[in-house]
């Protein structure tokens, strides 16, 4: 760079830094049209791949299976809501064996009631129900992915 003084203004010098063609030996050319020519290959092929996707069903796609294995889980109302809450509580108590969700639908959304073995109640309400409330929350978001509202109770 060229000392440029107390002039903050002043244009750098950028004669140092390398242009496109420098990193080439001295008997090779750089052809801008050729890396172009490269891009537009894969464009190409991309918007290729594209309108092969498009043109099948959505029950012949590539992700077909996938889709189905995914929604098969979910055409029970709530069963995303049920799913969760089930998994949680299990991995809590003490007896998993012990645990059953009941599943209702109700005007506002879905209602889920809970069952747990008398000595794990404790431990499924939480101190001050800090652990009831924690399930609440994770069932009503796990309900609003599937754009519905749930309810959760502990029964004994």
């Amino acid at each position: 760079m060229t000392n440029t003084g107390s002039n903050p203004f002043a244009e750098p010098d950028f004669s140092a830094l390398q242009t496109p063609g420098a990193e080439l030996g001295a008997d090779e050319e750089y052809d801008e049209d050729e890396t172009e020519d490269e891009f537009d290959d894969e464009e190409e092929d991309l918007e290729e791949e594209e309108d092969l996707e498009e043109d099948q069903p959505a029950s012949e796609g590539p992700r077909a299976k996938e889709t189905e294995q995914d929604d098969a889980g979910n055409r029970v109302a709530g069963g995303t809501a049920r799913s969760v809450l089930e998994h949680v509580a299990r991995s809590i108590v003490d007896d998993p064996e012990g645990v059953a969700v009941e599943v209702s639908d109700t005007r506002t959304g879905i209602h889920l009631a809970l069952h747990v073995a008398q000595g794990d109640m404790g431990r499924i309400i939480g101190r001050r129900g800090r652990t009831a409330q924690a399930l609440r929350t994770l069932v009503r978001a796990a309900a609003a992915r599937d754009s519905q509202e749930a309810s959760v109770d502990i029964v004994d």
